[in-house]
């Protein structure tokens, strides 16, 4: 693909020039015509929030409830929106009561805040936490299920894990995990954070019975955009986290589309009050961005860089390369392992303050990682920034 193509699409996107962003993972920026649709979207709800809320937003709620819904390979009477995976999965966590004594089952390498709810659901309910440790660099997919079949056991209720591993990037074979947990009885609730439009989603396919996901990061579309798809079996186990309107539902079927660009089941969930919803409205926008540009093209660019991340950093300065190379196994996130010594507090300062730089230290039991996010507006020269600001650091 020429150059000149991903410099168009670079300068379509907002980004900060005196920046080099190498933080999607985290959160991605917008595309410009992303923004200014957001912004539209706003100006109208400003200018008329009644005749918006009331008679605007209904069809292109139900509108980008289905566009999401397509492009993730589920069905729209199934997806609710949230802001962001967190809720998604306090929702989950605050509605579910399994039975105590029982565990709720974890791999070693959940994000953090993820780990805390379950703490609080845990005890709450009476139940225990534990976590599993992951086979990581040469890990076959059948080496991750054949961990967390021996990690299950009769006590446990819930498994829990991430589609993406946030401070790895590997990527866990979940349909098989859920297909696992549902032969032994244990509802499964997967972490998506980083999967939509990294790496191709079929919800219907993967099976968990909960699945929470971001649209903020790699889909680029507005923060405040998330959801949570629910299983068929496990969909009357929730309640919402906020009573409101949706509350009293007087109509069946539950899952018929009804007049507030939903259906009964799913306002039931959403709906908490007046709020604004426009990052929700403009999924379509950010769905539509990328599939201009060609999510078979992006992805083959998003390889190259990775390729060019494995090429210019491993070895440099002591990094130990720790997130796997083999296909399926790896997205667009590259860790690699600090050597020892190194201050994780005062590399992100030097990183930010001396060079103008975002990329994440995760800090993990074993030893500071860093970690590398390249999207398709990212370049090699950002890359050769980074690995120059590390060599005069480190």
């Amino acid at each position: 693909m020429p150059d000149i193509f991903w410099s168009d699409a670079r300068a379509r996107m907002m980004l900060d020039p005196t920046v080099t962003n190498l933080n999607t993972g985290s959160f991605g920026p917008l595309a410009r015509e992303v923004f200014e649709y957001v912004t539209e979207l706003r100006r109208r709800l400003a200018a008329e929030p009644m005749d918006f809320l009331v008679r605007q937003l209904p069809p292109l709620l139900w509108q980008a409830r289905e566009r999401l819904a397509r492009f993730l390979g589920g069905d729209p009477r199934r997806l609710v929106f949230t802001a962001n995976v967190t809720a998604s999965i306090n929702l989950v966590t605050s509605s579910l009561h399994p039975a105590a004594p029982g565990e709720i089952l974890l791999t070693d390498h959940e994000y953090g805040a993820m780990h805390w709810c379950w703490e609080r659901m845990a005890q709450r309910l009476g139940l225990s936490v534990r976590t599993f440790p992951l086979p990581l660099l040469a890990a076959r997919p059948e080496e991750i299920v054949d961990a967390a079949k021996a990690a299950m056991s009769a006590r446990t209720r819930i498994l829990f894990f991430s589609h993406v591993l946030s401070p790895t990037g590997l990527v866990l074979p979940a349909r098989e995990l859920c297909a696992e947990a549902r032969r032994r009885g244990i509802l499964t609730v997967i972490d998506g954070a980083h999967a939509p439009a990294m790496l191709p989603v079929a919800l219907n396919e993967i099976g968990a019975d909960f699945y929470g996901g971001n649209c903020h990061k790699w889909l680029l579309a507005p923060t405040g955009s998330g959801f949570l798809y629910l299983g068929a079996q496990a969909q009357d186990l929730l309640q919402p986290l906020q009573v409101s309107w949706g509350w009293q539902f007087d109509r069946r079927p539950m899952d018929d589309r009804d007049e507030f660009g939903s259906t009964p089941r799913l306002r039931f969930l959403e709906f908490e009050g007046t709020r604004d919803l426009c990052p929700w409205l403009a999924i379509p926008a950010a769905i539509d961005f990328q599939d201009a540009l060609g999510w078979q093209r992006i992805r083959g660019r998003i390889a190259e860089l990775v390729d060019y991340v494995r090429r210019r950093l491993e070895g440099l300065s002591g990094l130990r390369r720790i997130t796997p190379t083999a296909a399926g196994r790896h997205g667009a996130l590259t860790a690699f392992r600090l050597p020892a010594g190194v201050q994780p507090p005062i590399l992100r300062r030097r990183l930010w303050e001396d060079f103008r730089i975002e990329a994440p230290i995760v800090e993990r039991p074993e030893g500071p990682l860093l970690r590398v996010s390249t999207h398709f507006y990212n370049t090699e020269e950002e890359i050769d920034r980074l690995a120059s600001a590390l060599s005069a650091i480190l």
